[in-house]
């Protein structure tokens, strides 16, 4: 279009009104949006959640019985308590289980490094060992838990943990797990030889009614090995237990 001035166009529309209140068509919003009020991270806020990852009813070749699987933590983004609990019960009483408690600390995105104790109940005595391990998401989203133990009378111990959960829809999901615990002495009187002690693993398949209410059934299997697994066929006892579990999983 000849002869029609752009420029003063342009110059014309970035002004306000003779009327207006303010110059610059902010009304006075733009100087107080800088502060933003309600809407900053607070990374240091301490938030909780207790998770019961498993809590289920077994019926194998070994027996029958309950166990569970626990976690929780209470902090903020860089430190927590986090508490860990897993064991199971035949009988009416513990067979087999522990209690761990850490100080857990961000040291990567995604992982944290943990200091604490661990104590051992159910059948034999009751161990106590200093704990320090390793948690997080490894890539292709597997959880891992690795932990180094020390005891009294030079006592040491390892346990690896790795967990998938596989999305078959928006509900249903596929957990598999798989769990190995060594020791670096004898300890007889709870049935464990030095070396791999034991493997342990799980598929369970839940349908979530809520993101925080899971049913699932599954099959779980737990076999001794090396030493462990001979000391076991001394005793009577079966070195492979296969089992089917239906529980639920709860968090809050």
């Amino acid at each position: 279009m000849e002869g029609m001035d752009h420029s003063a166009m342009q110059h014309a529309a970035h002004e306000a009104p003779a009327g207006a209140r303010s110059g610059d068509w902010s009304d006075g919003v733009a100087s107080s949006m800088h502060g933003m009020d309600m809407m900053d991270m607070d990374d240091a806020a301490p938030v909780g959640m207790l998770l019961l990852d498993r809590l289920e009813s077994f019926a194998g070749q070994g027996g029958h019985g309950q166990s569970w699987e626990a976690e929780g933590w209470y902090g903020n983004d860089t430190d927590k308590l986090w508490l860990r609990s897993e064991g199971e019960r035949e009988g009416g009483r513990p067979r087999d289980g522990d209690v761990e408690a850490f100080w857990s600390h961000a040291v990567a995105p995604f992982w944290d490094a943990q200091l604490g104790v661990r104590r051992d109940v159910g059948e034999g005595p009751k161990r106590t060992w200093a704990a320090l391990g390793l948690q997080g998401l490894a890539p292709y989203w597997f959880e891992v838990e690795a932990t180094a133990y020390a005891g009294s009378g030079g006592r040491t111990a390892a346990r690896v943990r790795v967990e998938y959960e596989l999305l078959l829809t928006q509900r249903l999901i596929l957990q598999p797990e798989l769990e190995v615990n060594a020791y670096g002495k004898d300890d007889l009187r709870r049935g464990i030889r030095s070396g791999v002690s034991s493997l342990e693993g799980g598929l369970r398949l839940r349908y979530e009614i809520r993101r925080s209410i899971a049913p699932y059934v599954g099959i779980a299997w737990d076999h001794l090995v090396a030493g462990t697994a001979g000391l076991a066929r001394g005793n009577g006892r079966r070195v492979t237990d296969r089992r089917w579990v239906a529980g639920i999983r709860l968090w809050f």
